[in-house]
């Protein structure tokens, strides 16, 4: 826990979602301990509600952050401060960056090297095997993936770097303890007993609101080297995020998909806006700064498609790559006939197969093994 630095708390738990009066009175006095000693009528002067003031000068907040603190240690958590040497320094870069982060899971999962992987919450099964291939690729090559939690392209992120054996973050719009969406909550536990992380500015009891997740997406793009975008309609969240990254002076990258899916009207935008072009994890590294670039890229020749056969992979891609025989070819009905899941379903595990190089298809909707 970041005990030593309980003013920030104070501050944070007050001033969450409005950043910018509480940095220009820390600016102006220095530290939190003298804003906490700052009139009512000087803190509204400089910006804040009168319940903020009241709630400040008074001496309530340093009471609410006893009560947060003893919570958060109750469900074995912890705060980040921005006084804390813990507190990831990219995070220290960004526009008005959050006073006190709250984390679930190893904070040594936000130092990074880390990549953003972002996209639609209802995805195609494209992108889907595409988010979580690239998040795996990067995973194995010791890359956290940072995303937000969400249904579709975000979670597919997670899962792939869950299944590669590397970390992940998630960044909540809400508080530790509202994990949302609910259908993600079992995904959050993995990521935590996976070494990784769950975090978010917002305190204990903090509900998903909408204007929260603009706030959020910041604290994602601000937490990676770059950002990748899989599949965006033209005004989704996912194009927010990218322009944060933009202002933060992050790489912004996507995948291009089908011109004729709606999915990929914002991707497209940012590709012809200038954004890199991403098929496969080397072309995130060639986007990255040259430290990483260079180190990613150092090993890229001694890769081998092996790699992918030995990868964790689900069951359901287990399930249909052992149905392949090594030297045959399998119709997609008879395998659709063997399999306990929908025909939907199949398609989409057969495309994660074919991206991670283990099948592919041939004439007559036929499917051979590769490895």
């Amino acid at each position: 826990m970041d005990g030593p630095h309980p003013s920030w708390l104070d501050l944070a738990l007050v001033l969450a979602e409005r950043l910018k009066p509480a940095w220009r009175l820390l600016k102006r006095h220095g530290s939190p301990e003298a804003v906490l000693r700052v009139s009512p009528q000087e803190l509204e002067a400089a910006g804040l509600r009168p319940e903020e003031a009241a709630e400040i000068a008074s001496g309530r907040a340093g009471e609410r952050a006893a009560r947060e603190f003893a919570r958060l240690k109750k469900r074995g958590a912890n705060v980040l401060t921005f006084a804390s040497d813990a507190f990831p320094a990219c995070l220290r870069e960004v526009f008005d960056p959050p006073l006190a982060l709250y984390v679930a899971g190893e904070p040594e999962a936000l130092a990074g090297p880390a990549v953003g992987i972002v996209g639609a919450r209802r995805p195609t099964a494209y992108g889907r095997a595409v988010a979580e291939k690239l998040a795996g690729d990067l995973a194995r090559r010791g890359l956290v993936v940072v995303s937000g939690l969400a249904l579709g392209i975000d979670a597919a992120a997670h899962w792939g770097a869950l299944r590669a054996g590397g970390r992940t973050v998630a960044v909540l719009g809400s508080g530790l303890d509202v994990v949302y969406p609910r259908e993600n909550r079992g995904l959050a536990a993995k990521i935590v007993a996976e070494g990784g992380a769950v975090v978010t500015e917002q305190p204990l009891g903090a509900e998903p609101l909408g204007f929260r997740f603009p706030l959020r997406n910041r604290l994602i793009s601000g937490l990676s080297l770059g950002i990748v975008v899989v599949e965006a309609a033209e005004r989704s969240g996912s194009l927010i995020t990218a322009r944060l990254a933009l202002e933060q002076g992050r790489e912004v990258m996507a995948v291009p998909g089908p011109v004729t899916s709606p999915l990929c009207r914002g991707t497209h935008g940012l590709l012809k806006a200038g954004a890199a072009v991403v098929e496969s994890w080397e072309d995130v590294a060639e986007a990255l700064p040259a430290p990483w670039r260079d180190g990613l890229l150092a090993g890229r020749e001694d890769a081998t498609r092996t790699e992918f056969a030995d990868a964790d992979l689900s069951p359901e891609e287990r399930r249909v790559r052992d149905l392949i025989p090594p030297d045959a070819e399998v119709h997609v009905d008879d395998l659709a006939e063997a399999v306990e899941f929908s025909v939907a379903e199949l398609l989409a595990v057969l495309l994660s197969l074919e991206l991670k190089g283990l099948v592919a298809a041939g004439p007559g909707k036929l499917y051979r093994r590769r490895l």
